[in-house]
């Protein structure tokens, strides 16, 4: 069995990405990585060399800065480059993590294992995995149904899949139809760090990259304007790669008190409280599963 690791960059180190945390949680498990490595005015690329990992494979390509963003399909420009990527894969199975992404070094082994599980199993063309969403400091994570909460994060190297956005994947089923894969779930769990980052960081980016998702100017990102019912505490540990990166901090984060709840979020605390009573969760799922 041979695994590809696979994911795509721009400018990573000057947005505040834990990129080469986020290849190095992997390396013991894959037998390539593919990084998808557009157009840089920062260290990123020199990062990346000083991993210093021959298993590691840069992909030079350009960025299509004139796709309109006014078309149903949001973020093209990141699908084109998450497809590139893992076109450029040469394994049994492409494991993608996007540059904030982490994974726990304990996860490792059941990983590898389910890889081998279903290696044989046609059904199976994805593995799922849980998700953590680190919020405003390392000791606070986003619960909500707002919030995916298990994604694909494996394909099946073998079956004609893409990316039209770079969250999910589409199998190809006919010329103008595709479906989300059909998935079984790896026990295992991604470590998102992304909203982890200083507000500057966060501000800094969605100032690049909102041209891509939406015609409107980026709003201000302000991590205290957010739903406190959604906030838990972390009380785990976190993947030994990456607590060198992670901004020092103590308790849970406190957000704004005096922050008036959109509607989206009242709409997301009553799916909560239904949740809670049901046994249920109201998640979007970009997979099927069909094991468990």
């Amino acid at each position: 069995m041979k695994v590809s690791g696979f994911t795509f960059l721009r400018n990573g180190q000057r947005l505040g990405y834990p990129f080469a945390e986020s290849i190095r949680s992997i390396l013991p498990i894959v037998d390539e990585f593919v990084v998808a490595l557009g157009p840089c005015d920062d260290d990123t690329g020199k990062m990346l060399r000083a991993i210093g990992d021959p298993k590691i494979r840069i992909i030079p390509t350009q960025w299509n800065e004139r796709i309109q963003p006014g078309y149903s399909v949001k973020g093209f420009v990141y699908g084109q480059q998450k497809s590139i990527a893992l076109f450029n894969c040469t394994g049994d199975w492409a494991f993608y993590l996007e540059a904030d992404e982490v994974v726990h070094e304990n996860d490792l082994p059941k990983i590898r294992a389910a890889m081998e599980r279903y290696l044989d199993d046609p059904r199976v063309e994805a593995l799922v995995f849980d998700y953590l969403h680190f919020y405003g400091n390392a000791n606070t994570v986003v619960w909500s149904p707002g919030w995916y909460r298990s994604e694909v994060r494996i394909i099946r190297n073998t079956v004609p899949a893409w990316s039209s956005e770079a969250l999910f994947f589409n199998v190809v089923t006919a010329h103008k139809q595709s479906r989300y894969p059909r998935a079984a779930h790896t026990g295992a769990t991604i470590y998102h760090y992304g909203w982890v980052r200083s507000e500057a960081q966060m501000n800094l980016k969605a100032a690049a990259v909102h041209k891509y998702w939406d015609e409107k100017p980026a709003a201000k990102v302000d991590y205290s304007r957010i739903d406190p019912a959604a906030l838990k505490s972390f009380t785990g540990s976190h993947p030994k790669i990456v607590q060198g990166w992670l901004p020092k901090s103590d308790g849970l984060f406190q957000p704004d008190p005096n922050h008036k709840l959109t509607s989206r979020e009242k709409k997301h605390r009553l799916m909560l409280k239904l949740e809670r009573w049901l046994g249920i969760r109201f998640d979007k799922k970009h997979y099927r599963l069909v094991r468990s």
